[in-house]
């Protein structure tokens, strides 16, 4: 059975099976979660330094897992990165 991972924007067949690797099986699974740790996870089961991109994809992820109404802007995986000083 497909999941509904692919409902979040940015979210394809790759990052729905780095999701599914990490045990989250749907959208509510990612509520309360935490990015970072997501990132370290994926990293870690790989064996290697994924791409950042894939934090920010992570961290998309939870805020459209935990928000009714999500702002259109964050609902774009580059809102997500690390803000230049």
């Amino acid at each position: 059975m497909k999941s509904d991972l692919q409902r979040i924007p940015g979210v394809g067949p790759a990052m729905e099976r780095f999701l599914l690797e990490l045990g989250y099986r749907n959208v509510a699974s990612l509520k309360g979660q935490d990015p970072q740790e997501m990132y370290d996870r994926s990293c870690l089961q790989r064996g290697v330094e994924l791409d950042r991109c894939v934090l920010y994809v992570y961290r998309l992820c939870v805020y459209f897992a935990q928000t009714e109404y999500p702002d259109p802007q964050k609902l774009k995986w580059w809102y997500w990165k690390e803000k230049e000083q």
